[in-house]
């Protein structure tokens, strides 16, 4: 007998459990740990954010439907991974043994490298459904007394898809209200231009995404480092190719949305061999970690290269598509070392993303992610925002009835029109 744990019951950690559910023995166990039992669409909290989703319409207990599909469940969060030993201190003190970990965590937030910046400071969140519902509180005050916003991500940031969505969703909001007219925005970004979303570039994200930003009158500062939130004001330094500062920015606003820097969560964090510096899984292409063996990481807390220099820090974001390979390709290879194999399923990391505006959006393919690619194509259109909410309501009923599947391969290359991407490939045996 096997006992398998998965640390993190978010996007990547549930998908991950009903499939691996799928490839067990009889006698093997499967045990999720989570802190606390709700799962939450994260890619609804800009909805959330401005009125147009409830914290119900995109939330599901977790336990009853574990339960259901036999797989154990533990609430209590982790406060502590302990590799060599093979097992997790839980935050109530007690210890889970595993044979294979699956750490699918997500990131911790690191609101504290910049001063001023968080829902506890100046600034709003749409990083998780608390966040977001504290930012419709401020949304509504903005809405009864408009003034400047200030939106986007903080040097470091890496999930720049939701800073644009949330600058589009808000100016379609406001229109809604008819208060745009008294609302100037300003949308600053560490990318070194527009559309680069931490890939480089997608298609031509970078003529769409400024052409988006004209037409609904944003202005923008790339190479923007936040350098401290005051109540009401945002200092940005405008930075050269070389990092030296060209410009430094005092931006008044009345209502400010900055997306943070990901680091490693506190369990995993300062392991040595486990993690990089930033707190990040370490995992080989079968997305196991070298030093721990049994341990594998899916999702955004693992570590992967910048794509190029650039002269802020951007991340490489991890789209639902690309996490969802990772999951497919880890339940394989856990799989195969159940049955005395070696692992042989390899990730594709290909990217599928869907940028809702509130009433059109953009949508682009990157096969793969990470450049030179196979395909590069993005497309511009109102089917977008059909088509997220579409998918929004698939996944949570996949979700709520535990279902396992390729849920973005199901629908969202469907709805794209375009053909099937392989989502992981076998190595050839020796």
């Amino acid at each position: 007998m096997s006992h398998i744990v998965i640390l993190g019951a978010g996007l990547g950690g549930t998908i991950m459990a009903y499939e691996m559910k799928e490839k067990l023995r009889p006698q093997d166990r499967l045990t999720v740990v989570n802190q606390g039992s709700t799962y939450s669409f994260v890619p609804s909290n800009p909805w959330v954010a401005v009125g147009w989703r409830e914290r119900n319409d995109i939330a599901v207990d977790l336990a009853p439907v574990l339960a259901r599909r036999g797989i154990e469940f533990r609430p209590e969060g982790a406060r502590r991974v302990h590799p060599k030993e093979s097992r997790i201190e839980l935050n109530d003190g007690s210890f889970l043994d595993y044979d294979y970990l699956v750490i699918a965590t997500g990131p911790d937030l690191a609101f504290d490298e910049v001063s001023g910046l968080g829902p506890e400071a100046h600034t709003q969140s749409i990083c998780q459904v608390d966040h977001a519902e504290q930012t419709r509180v401020a949304f509504d005050a903005l809405v009864k007394a408009p003034g400047p916003i200030v939106v986007g991500a903080a040097q470091g940031a890496s999930c720049f898809g939701p800073a644009y969505e949330f600058a589009f969703i808000l100016d379609t909001a406001l229109r809604n209200a008819k208060k745009r007219d008294q609302v100037p925005m300003t949308f600053v970004t560490p990318e070194p231009y527009i559309g680069h979303l931490g890939l480089d570039g997608v298609g031509d994200t970078k003529g769409l995404l400024e052409g988006a930003l004209r037409e609904r009158h944003i202005k923008w500062i790339t190479n923007a480092r936040v350098v401290k939130v005051e109540a009401g004001r945002m200092t940005v330094e405008e930075v050269d190719q070389d990092g030296t500062v060209k410009a430094t920015h005092d931006l008044p606003f009345a209502f400010s949305m900055i997306l943070p820097a990901f680091r490693g969560v506190p369990a995993v964090a300062g392991i040595e061999g486990l993690t990089n510096p930033r707190g990040f899984i370490v995992i080989d292409r079968h997305q196991r970690n070298p030093a721990y063996p049994n341990v594998f990481g899916i999702g955004v807390c693992v570590a992967i290269r910048p794509v190029g220099k650039t002269p802020l820090p951007v991340g490489v974001p991890k789209t639902g598509f690309m996490i969802e390979s990772m999951v497919t390709a880890t339940v394989e290879n856990i799989a195969a070392l159940l049955r005395g194999e070696q692992p042989r399923a390899v990730a594709t990391w290909n990217a599928v993303c869907l940028a809702d505006f509130g009433d059109e959006g953009i949508a682009f393919v990157a096969q793969p992610q990470i450049p030179p690619r196979n395909v590069n194509w993005s497309s511009q259109g109102k089917w977008v925002h059909a088509a997220k909410v579409g998918f929004e309501k698939y996944f949570l009923h996949k979700v709520r009835q535990g279902k396992a599947g390729t849920f973005y391969e199901n629908l969202t290359l469907d709805l794209l029109g375009i053909r099937k991407l392989k989502d992981i490939h076998l190595e050839p045996t020796e």
